[in-house]
């Protein structure tokens, strides 16, 4: 009997096993110190279209509102340009100045080149440990550029991740600057 119900387990569980075939989604948390008021760092993170002012990697932004497909709302929407060539075309989806904290998402397709898919940034900034110093975390999560399990190089699960780390490594490194050194 044991032997029947452990077969029928691994007969009925196999089906699922099979249909679970999909890429795995990614995340990466970056979080950093800045010696400036939160309120002063999050006047300058909040501005959606001046990314170009404090981020290093930035060469380019257009600011536009655009119909956004999934809510249905008027949404803004910025076309960035990186040094490297690759663009992203990224949705404000909220900027909730009570909690200091920023949504936005890729929004996929020709206009999108950097490695990934399905991509989406919460950025926060909170009262750092010591008076006049803000805590700034970035969260992403998203999925390779071919979102499949079966990428090929530069599509896949490393690309990825290093597009966004690198991205989120040089906004630290820019914000902080802009906030620390005024430049």
């Amino acid at each position: 009997m044991k032997k029947f119900l452990a077969m029928l387990a691994v007969v009925c569980l196999t089906p699922v096993a099979a249909q679970a075939h999909g890429p795995s989604g990614q995340k990466v948390v970056k979080e950093f110190e800045v010696k400036a008021e939160p309120e002063k760092v999050w006047a300058l993170l909040k501005d959606f279209g001046a990314i170009d002012k404090w981020h290093p990697d930035v060469t380019n932004v257009k600011l536009e509102d655009r119909k956004d497909t999934e809510s249905d709302k008027t949404l803004p929407h910025r076309l960035v340009t990186l040094k490297n060539g690759a663009t992203l075309l990224e949705k404000l989806r909220e900027a909730n100045d009570t909690d200091m904290k920023l949504d936005y998402k890729l929004v996929d397709g020709k206009e999108s080149t950097i490695a990934v898919s399905n991509y989406r940034t919460v950025a926060q900034v909170k009262a750092g440990k010591a008076a006049g110093q803000s805590t700034v975390t970035l969260t992403a999560r998203f999925y390779n550029k071919a979102n499949t399990m079966e990428a090929p190089a530069g599509a896949d699960n490393p690309a990825a991740n290093k597009a966004i780390n690198e991205l989120y490594d040089a906004a630290a490194i820019g914000l902080k600057k802009a906030l620390e050194t005024g430049k």
